[in-house]
């Protein structure tokens, strides 16, 4: 008797501790939004809310703030970062976890995962050293002098080759973020029962088959998942894209010339910003930075339970 009330104190004990551990969460979290807010409502009463979201203009000189550009511009290059490094995320978390022999797995799988530790300034430099000049020369300057000669329409579009611009932020931001979906898939497709498997061979099936058929459809939710946080983490990514996408805060964007997203408006301004109402805007750009991240992941946790749902319902 005397044991159960111990153990059912230390679960009452347990159990407020996590609720409390949880609800800080929630409330710092809720802290952080209440500040943004307050330091950005300056910006959003002088201008309106809608019209600094959607505003194109950023002119500190004559204090004309609008969020569009880097609203588009963190969207545009995290949704083509997200693009581009799905396949290869994915192609090497099925070639680890099914294809590779163990130790070879772990080898790679520890190098993907290396590239998660990397501090992000250590990929803007080398993407300015070594990066920029491969982009420039051999994708840029062919494609440039190609539209000059074939189809000046395409200039405008293509822009400068400079090797500074979105392209190089977005492959150097895909690489980034190739750790995050890899690692998650690669676990998800470990789950996947080994019965599973073994029913799709007696079939007569191959493995690309019992890949395709059997391992991604039962791993789906798993790599979906590291889809998300990969998207969260290529949303804000500050310091690498800072220092390559060009910081340019015009409309409408070009594959090679400048553009800013977000959070490296923020990190290239803050210090600089000397008027209140400069100051305020950056702030604001915080505010929707952190309400943007927000929709995107309560967006995949929703479709999340529509496909766990479905896979239970089938």
């Amino acid at each position: 008797m005397r044991g159960k009330m111990y153990g059912s104190l230390s679960d009452r004990i347990f159990a407020g501790l996590l609720l409390t551990l949880g609800g800080a969460v929630i409330v710092i979290a809720a802290l952080m939004a209440w500040e943004l807010w307050l330091g950005g409502a300056a910006a959003f009463h002088n201008f309106g809310f809608w019209a600094f979201t959607f505003g194109t203009s950023w002119d500190a000189v004559n204090e004309r703030f609008g969020a569009w550009p880097f609203l588009l511009g963190t969207v545009v290059t995290s949704a083509a970062a997200l693009t581009i490094s799905f396949l290869p995320s994915l192609a090497a978390a099925i070639a680890i976890a099914e294809y590779a022999p163990r130790w070879l797995g772990e080898v790679i799988a520890y190098l993907i995962d290396l590239l998660a530790a990397l501090p992000s300034v250590v990929y803007g430099l080398w993407g300015i050293f070594v990066l920029v000049p491969l982009v420039r020369d051999h994708v840029e300057q062919p494609l440039f002098l190609w539209s000059a000669g074939h189809a000046p329409s395409l200039m405008g579009l293509f822009g400068p080759p400079t090797g500074i611009g979105m392209l190089s932020a977005v492959l150097v931001l895909s690489l980034m973020i190739i750790p995050y979906s890899s690692s998650l898939a690669r676990d998800a497709i470990r789950l996947v029962p080994r019965e599973q498997r073994e029913a799709m061979y007696a079939l007569g099936a191959t493995r690309w088959e019992v890949v395709r058929r059997v391992v991604l459809p039962y791993a789906r939710g798993g790599i979906f998942a590291g889809v998300v946080l990969a998207l969260a983490r290529a949303l804000g990514e500050t310091m690498a894209v800072t220092m390559l996408i060009g910081n340019g805060h015009q409309l409408p964007f070009s594959v090679f010339g400048p553009a800013a997203t977000m959070a490296s408006v923020i990190a290239n301004e803050f210090t600089e910003a000397t008027g209140d109402l400069h100051l305020s805007s950056l702030l604001a750009i915080g505010f929707l930075l952190f309400v943007l991240s927000l929709l995107v992941n309560l967006a995949a946790d929703w479709m999340l339970r529509r496909m766990s749902f479905g896979e239970g319902r089938r």
